[in-house]
Parts: structure tokens; C-alpha cells; sequence
């Protein structure tokens, strides 16, 4: 209870600090001095982004929306192209949180045999990262000319993007009974690049009522893989929970169908022309580099403003 009276305080100190730069804004305009005109048409378009970034951020009022997060990244059918794909979804939404000063961890990764990767498990630690990232959850589908292909034929892959919110401890959606995991220590065999070290300590988790198993090798101690491990485990378990009742409330409705891998929400063309269109919102850009270098506001705003569904 003191965690969310202390969020709110700020928020509110926040607001009031906000209420006085436009008061202050006012009084200076009302001086009617020419001299001021270049400073006060800068306050008012910098008072302006704040106030629409502000008027967005209402839109983030879910229960995890303005909490940390955990994004999964897997490589999908295509072999070593899919495994490619799947790294440059990483470094994408590396990029994307770097910008936004948002803190970032690679808890666990299996690289793939020839290159790219197989999956990745990432923390991504600031104020409403999971509000925004949200918004990435499904298939990414990629068309592009293939540099593992002799013949440099046009290949498609597709990587799933799994979000996650993270769960604390004590929060009382998610329970577990330390007499229902079964946890395992060994030792990292991914070479992992520069974030997962091959010697390095790892943990893994089975959930035995549900089958859920999750593993966090890092350079870190044990204790710390085993922590990051159940924190994966909580949020897997609040997933499928939700997951459940959202089944349930569709099924009462007459509307429900089964998700299906093939549904991409998103496609990145690179070859013959470049685009990248969410399918959900038809929101797209032409500058498909960008997008990869982490550009993705747009379209995460765009979903939200929709409804987010």
C-alpha cells in the first residue's frame, strides 16, 4: 500500500509541477514584452508535446501497463533466416528501450547453429514498459533477400514476440507453492555473445501442475539466475491465467477462436520495395531501417489509440 501511495504522490507532485509552468507560461504572455516571444513560443510547443505525451499516457492504465517487463523473442520456421530474424527483432527492441532510457538484461539466450538466434529472454526495466511493449505481442513477419541463400532468392521468416509483465512477489494473482517446482542448476552451454557467458551458472524451473519450464543462464550468481528464473515463472503463470479467463469470457460471448501461429500482426518488407505495416491498425512506414533501428513509437501508439486490441 505504501508502494502505490508513494507512486501517487509523485504523480500528483508531477501534475502540480506541470500546472505551474503554465501558470507561469500565462503571466509572461501577459507582460506583452516582444523580447519574450522566441522563449515563450518554445515553452508552449515543448508545454504541448508534454501535455499529448501526457493525455497518451492515460491510455496506459492497465493493471501491469506502467510496470517493468519481460520480452521473449523466438525464431520461427525458416532455419537459419527465421534464427537471423529473430536477432534482429533483439536488436531492434534493444534500440527501441536504449532511446526511451530504458534499463535492459539479457536473463537467458540459445543461439542458433549458424547464426542469429533461437530464442531470447529479455527484462526491460522503466515506467510503462510494459504499457508500450504491450503492443509488440505475436508474429513479425519478414520479406527479404535472403544473404544465407547461394542463390539470393527472396525468402519469408517469422519470429514470435512474447510480453510479459513482471510480477512481484507478494502479488496476489500470482501464488506458488515452493512444493510444486522442481529446480535444477547446471551449466551454460551457449556461448551466448557478450551477454551470457559459457561458464556461467544456470538455473532452470519446472511448474510441475502446468508444465512451465523456464531457465536464466547470466554471468550472475546463482541465486540471482534462480530470482530472474521465477520472476519468467510468475509472469508465464499470471499469462496463462489471464489467457484462461479471456477464453472463458469469449466462449460466454460466442466469439472466441483459437490463436494460431500463421496471424502475423506485423510485416517488415525489405525486398522488392520497403515497408513495414502493422495489420491490426494499417499504421506503416517506408523507411524500413529505421523501424529496425528501434523507430517503433508509432506504431505502438497507434494500437493503444485503437483500443489495444
Amino acid at each position: 500500500m505504501s508502494k502505490t501511495a508513494a507512486v501517487l504522490r509523485n504523480e500528483i507532485e508531477d501534475w502540480r509541477g506541470f500546472e505551474q509552468r503554465i501558470h507561469d507560461l500565462l503571466e509572461l504572455a501577459g507582460m506583452d514584452d516582444d523580447s519574450l516571444r522566441p522563449e515563450l513560443e518554445s515553452e508552449i510547443e515543448t508545454i504541448e508535446r508534454e501535455l499529448e505525451n501526457r493525455s497518451f499516457q492515460t491510455m496506459l492504465s492497465g493493471k501491469y501497463d506502467e510496470g517493468d517487463a519481460i520480452l521473449a523473442i523466438h525464431a520461427g520456421a525458416g532455419g537459419t533466416d527465421s534464427q537471423d530474424w529473430a536477432e534482429m527483432l533483439q536488436r531492434m527492441y534493444l534500440r527501441w528501450a536504449e532511446a526511451r532510457g530504458f534499463e535492459t538484461e539479457i536473463i537467458d539466450l540459445t543461439e542458433g547453429e549458424e547464426a542469429g538466434i533461437k530464442s531470447v529472454t529479455i527484462a526491460v526495466s522503466g515506467r510503462y514498459a510494459y504499457g508500450y511493449l504491450r503492443s509488440e505481442k505475436g508474429v513479425h513477419r519478414l520479406v527479404r533477400l535472403s544473404p544465407f541463400d547461394a542463390a539470393h532468392r527472396r525468402h519469408t521468416s517469422f519470429a514470435l514476440v512474447e510480453v510479459l509483465p513482471q510480477v512481484a512477489m507478494d502479488d496476489a494473482d500470482v501464488q506458488i507453492n515452493p512444493a510444486e517446482i522442481e529446480i535444477e542448476v547446471y551449466r551454460s552451454s551457449s556461448a551466448g555473445g557478450q551477454n551470457v557467458q559459457k561458464n556461467s551458472t544456470a538455473v532452470r524451473i519446472r511448474h510441475l501442475p502446468t508444465g512451465i519450464i523456464v531457465t536464466c543462464q547470466n554471468e550472475r550468481s546463482q541465486t540471482q539466475n534462480r530470482e530472474s528464473a521465477m520472476s519468467v515463472l510468475r509472469a508465464r503463470l499470471l499469462q496463462l491465467q489471464q489467457a484462461k479467463q479471456e477464453a472463458e469470457i469469449a466462449i460466454l460471448r460466442g466469439d472466441y477462436t483459437k490463436a494460431e501461429w500463421g496471424s502475423q500482426i506485423r510485416s517488415y518488407v525489405l525486398h522488392p520495395y520497403q515497408l513495414v505495416k502493422d495489420h491490426r491498425t494499417d499504421y506503416e512506414m517506408g523507411n524500413a531501417q529505421a523501424v529496425l533501428d528501434g523507430a517503433l513509437d508509432g506504431f505502438m501508439e497507434a494500437w493503444l489509440r485503437q483500443g489495444g486490441k
